[in-house]
């Protein structure tokens, strides 16, 4: 399959998750997935599937990165804190639809190969660091939207707080049975309080504490 013929079965891909909106579709589109995946693995970097990429780790399936943006639902004008930097694939999409990313990354090995990989994209509008992504950035804070896309066993509350009050945190979490769900928090504007949706099941590598911040929870209504 040619390059163009990997990029439209993508753009198919996305669109049978159910995104429409058209900023998503052409971050997705302009953005190259080979660029974020190992050299053994190129010949299927448009398949919808995860693929490893070292560490442990892995890039995300495009729809999945597709769910997860919609739902963030980020504009030009916001700058967005993003929790597990891993490939940088997240990241560049990110970087196409905000004014500025701060992406947070425990593992200094992927940090460096993401950080070369954004630089050669042009992607100038990310600023990244190490970090225990279960404290966010709260020099940067508060944020208007916020993506993790790693597990937690539930919402990390030090990430909760980080947001602007009507901002918006997209995370997966684990659930009593085993599984993982993706869910949206929402913070209120008038009250602060956090409600949660859940946009359905999903599987991340678990989130990674350096410190005790993993017995962090957020308080918040379900919707």
């Amino acid at each position: 399959m040619t390059p163009h013929g990997r990029k439209l079965r993508l753009a198919t891909v996305v669109r049978e998750a159910g995104i429409a909106d058209s900023g998503v579709l052409s971050a997705m589109a302009q953005v190259p997935r080979e660029a974020f995946v190992p050299e053994a693995f190129q010949d299927q970097a448009y398949e919808n599937r995860a693929l490893p990429i070292g560490h442990g780790q892995t890039v995300s399936r495009p729809d999945v990165v597709a769910t997860m943006t919609d739902a963030l639902a980020p504009t030009r004008r916001m700058k967005v804190l993003e929790v597990g930097t891993g490939s940088g694939y997240q990241t560049a999409i990110l970087a196409h639809l905000t004014r500025r990313v701060y992406t947070v990354e425990q593992d200094r090995s992927l940090l460096r190969l993401a950080r070369e990989r954004l630089t050669r994209l042009r992607c100038h509008n990310v600023t990244s660091r190490i970090g225990d992504g279960w404290q966010g950035w709260p020099e940067q804070a508060p944020f208007p939207r916020i993506l993790v896309t790693a597990a937690a066993s539930g919402v990390p509350s030090r990430l909760a707080d980080q947001l602007d009050p009507g901002g918006v945190m997209v995370t997966p979490v684990t659930t009593p049975e085993g599984g993982q769900e993706l869910v949206r928090l929402t913070r209120d504007t008038d009250t602060g309080r956090f409600t949660e949706e859940r946009l359905g099941q999903v599987r991340f590598v678990p989130l990674i504490s350096t410190t005790d911040g993993s017995a962090d929870r957020a308080d918040h209504e379900r919707s």
